[in-house]
């Protein structure tokens, strides 16, 4: 018997390991916290992508797909929305997540203090638990994104009993009903979760544990996937795709961005609102004609970029042919400063994250508004450390990306409505608000974009964002890295992914 365990030890012994897998992503900020009811970054939704599963998710070609919900229905008057809720799925504490802990997360995000999804799902006048699968949402007026906007952070689930206990401090470490749990954060460094066991699709789960690593330079963030430090990275710089290419050990992989890039203008926020861009529609007008959007896609992303002035691209359906993209016009610029009696050079704060490609679109337009009589004062400035000084109105200009949402509400509505949560500048309109509020309860495509012409005029012109261009979304990864995929809002989806 001694012999026989003997032999079977040693066997054991001779038994190779099972290698653990660990993904390392290579993201281009640090993440703000990790709430989705209080998170704000693009980089953030990266990683709640791992760990946050939603009542929905979108396809690759934008079509909604249930997640943690399988169906939901509509009543007649559009004021009722029954969502019938996927069964056997646990949050990372073992609770179960039923129709009582859906109603929890929506309330959380409609009622919590400093919540950045109350105005996204801000129709919703009351959540109903109808049995212990099936919640019903009782609408103040028909909502035609809803269902669009349960596909990002209004649609994340988190555990109730963590939530509870942790209070304000539940980003510290979020519990959700994702495909990973969260493990650790440490600011600026990295941000472990590792594979959920009792995932309720994990048979999609292939890589046991991912870390995601803040590198803000591009060129670092590059060097180390090509050393093999990290697996996948986002955004490439458009100036490295060549460099990319023509490594046989990486993989770049395209897709179109369905936000923007732009500058926010502190029109009402704080003392630095008193400004003659904000004040002066000569000087805004001037400033915008003095800008070329082209030569900027041009010197800047080797032409990859889609220049535009409004909130979705030309692709979109929602795009305004009526409202063409002005092209630069120097002498009228300089004709208007002088219209407008303000002195020069106008003086701006131009604040900026800090990034190589913003840095460098900053100067480009450093230059073409110098010729007008602009002296912008690039402040470049850590990104987390941006918003919060955005929020404060410490800025004149703020150069701001949005990396957009599926239904062009989430694009314009926080942005542009008096109350809105993102709304940095400013900006109010009562006129304005009462349009985009039409805009979310219009029933056809055709009536939601007539109800957005009729706004544009106000928003273009006097609004807190001018529009720029919409990105040329860039990833690389090494080749031991399958199943990667570009998603039309540019998340990383984590299922499916293995690494050989």
């Amino acid at each position: 018997m001694k012999t026989k365990l003997i032999a079977a030890a040693a066997l054991l012994v001779a038994l190779p390991a099972v290698a653990q897998t660990t993904l390392r992503i290579g993201l281009a900020e640090d993440p703000d916290v990790l709430d989705p009811t209080l998170a704000r970054t693009y980089v953030g939704r990266i990683v709640f992508a791992s760990i946050c599963d939603k009542l929905f998710d979108i396809d690759e070609k934008l079509g909604l797909v249930p997640q943690l919900a399988l169906s939901h229905q509509v009543s007649g008057d559009g004021k009722l929305v029954t969502i019938r809720l996927r069964e056997g799925v646990k949050f990372h504490d073992g609770e179960p997540f039923d129709a009582a802990a859906a109603k929890f997360s929506l309330d959380r995000h409609l009622t919590m203090q400093g919540s950045f999804r109350r105005a996204e799902i801000a129709q919703v006048d009351a959540v109903e638990v109808v049995d212990k699968s099936t919640i019903r949402l009782v609408l103040k007026t028909p909502f035609a994104p809803l269902i669009a906007q349960l596909t990002d952070r209004a649609g994340m689930m988190v555990s109730p009993k963590a939530a509870q206990a942790a209070g304000d401090k539940f980003g510290t470490k979020p519990v959700c009903a994702g495909p990973y749990r969260f493990v650790e954060r440490v600011a600026q460094d990295r941000i472990v979760v590792e594979r959920f066991g009792d995932y309720w699709d994990k048979g999609k789960v292939n890589i046991d544990r991912i870390v995601y690593q803040p590198i803000q330079d591009s060129t670092v963030r590059l060097a180390n996937l090509k050393s093999g430090g990290l697996d996948l990275i986002e955004r490439v710089l458009a100036t490295d795709i060549a460099e990319v290419k023509k490594d046989p050990k990486l993989t770049l992989a395209m897709g179109t961005e369905l936000g923007y890039q732009g500058i926010t203008i502190n029109v009402a926020n704080g003392e630095k609102a008193n400004n003659p861009l904000a004040k002066n529609p000569k000087v805004r007008e001037a400033f915008e004609l003095a800008l070329d959007r082209d030569a900027i896609n041009q010197v800047v992303f080797n032409g990859i970029n889609r220049p535009n002035n409004q909130w979705v691209s030309p692709t979109n359906p929602y795009y305004m042919a009526k409202f063409p993209t002005p092209k630069r016009d120097i002498a009228k610029a300089r004709a208007l400063v002088k219209e407008s009696g303000v002195s020069t050079p106008i003086v701006l704060d131009f604040m900026v994250p800090n990034n190589p490609e913003s840095r460098s679109v900053a100067e480009v337009m450093q230059s073409m508004t110098a010729e007008a009589g602009f002296d912008l004062k690039i402040r470049v400035t850590e990104f987390a450390t941006s918003l919060q000084e955005g929020e404060k109105g410490n800025f004149h200009v703020y150069f701001l990306a949005w990396s957009g949402r599926t239904d062009p509400d989430g694009n314009i509505f926080s942005f542009a409505s008096c109350k809105g949560p993102l709304n940095m500048g400013r900006f109010c309109d009562p006129k304005v608000d009462e349009l985009l509020t039409k805009a979310r309860t219009a029933g056809s495509l055709a009536e939601r974009k007539a109800v957005y012409e009729a706004a544009a005029p106000t928003i273009l012109s006097n609004g807190s964002v001018m529009y720029l261009y919409h990105r040329t979304l860039l990833f690389a990864h090494g080749n031991r890295l399958e199943g990667f995929r570009v998603m039309p809002d540019g998340l990383i989806r984590v299922t499916g992914l293995r690494l050989k």
